[in-house]
This record gives C-alpha cells, structure tokens and sequence, in this order.
C-alpha cells in the first residue's frame, strides 16, 4: 500500500524533479501545496505555467529573460569582458555583489562524460562568436570547482587561448571568517596557489 493517496503521490513526485529535492522534502511541498486555499493554489500553478511561458534564453548570453535580450546584454556600459558560469543561478550571484561590471555568457552544460555531456554540447560556439564581435578582452571562466567544473575550464582554456584573447579563472580559496585547520586539502591547496600580495 503507497505511503499517500495516488494523487498526493503524483504530486510528491513532480516536486522531486527539482534538483535537490529529496522524497521527505517533496512529500513536505506537496503537502504545503493541498494545505493552501483553492485559490492559492490555483496562483501558484498560474504563476509557474506564466513563467514557462514568457521566460526564455537571452539568444546572446544564454541567461533567463523576459524580453527580446536579458538586461545585462542589453546594456551597453558592460566592459568587454565576458564571465563564463554553469547557469542563470551563478549569473545572479555574481551580479549580486555589484562588483564585477563585465558581460557573462551562460553554458549549456558543463563536460561530463558519465552523462554524455561533450564539447559540442556546452554552447561554447556561440561564446567563440561573441569574442571578436563585442571585442572581447578577457574571458573570466567561472565554473564551479567541481570535477565537472574544472575540467570544463580546462578545456574552454585550451580552446581560447590560442585566439589570442586573456583567459583567467576566479582565485579559490579559504572563505572570510573561517579557520584554516578547518579547510580541506583541495582548498587549503588552491588558496595557496592563488596567493596574493598583501596591499
């Protein structure tokens, strides 16, 4: 006998598409879900299928828009460097802290062989294309130190460099405010090797 009545099942299920989302926490949601008012719920499902309809990829950079181009391609005081991330969510980080005033460009995908992932099949082509158009001087390669992640920017390295254009990739290392006997090896390994002077 299932643990829920069929329906609340189907639901729990859907909600464990999403990335993360573990069977406790879908059966969590789907239950918020059936906990709202008729007319709550029938906003959320409005708001979600308003969404999928109306958001799509910017056709220049790859993030998430509502309009013909997202508003950082849109705008035309970005600096000609271009930051390269996995997805719209390390975009909206790294826009987050007002600090970086370049351009990004969003990949496909990231290289993973396990899942069939290649080279063709993580947009660089199109980054390629932007470089000697928007007169690009540095491309900043900021994938996440993962083994998929670092081995993408390898390989987006390899392929750039020898077009004559600045590739860097974002130092690594120990965050503010934590102990060093308490970082791992990898991390310990990185800081080192991205040292910088003391100003």
């Amino acid at each position: 006998m299932a643990e829920y009545l069929l329906p609340i099942e189907i639901l729990i299920e859907q909600f464990r598409k999403l990335p993360g989302v573990g069977r406790k926490t879908a059966a969590r949601y789907a239950l918020s879900v059936l906990d709202m008012s008729k007319e709550n719920a029938e906003d959320f499902a409005a708001a979600l299928l308003d969404a999928k309809k109306k958001i799509h990829r910017c056709p220049v950079c790859n993030n998430l828009t509502d309009k013909e181009l997202c508003s950082i391609c849109a705008d035309d005081s970005r600096e000609p460097v271009i930051c390269v991330v996995e997805d719209s969510k390390a975009l909206m980080s790294i826009e987050r802290i007002r600090e970086y005033r370049g351009r990004f460009h969003v990949l496909d995908s990231v290289l993973s062989p396990m899942k069939g992932i290649g080279p063709d099949k993580i947009g660089l082509d199109r980054l390629i294309a932007r470089l000697e158009r928007e007169g690009i001087t540095e491309v900043i390669v900021a994938t996440n130190p993962t083994i998929e992640g670092d081995a993408t920017a390898m390989y987006i390295m390899r392929v750039l460099l020898p077009l004559g254009v600045k590739v860097t990739r974002p130092a690594l290392g120990i965050p503010v405010g934590a102990d060093i006997e308490y970082a791992d090896e990898i991390t310990l390994a990185r800081a080192l090797k991205a040292r910088n002077p003391i100003e």
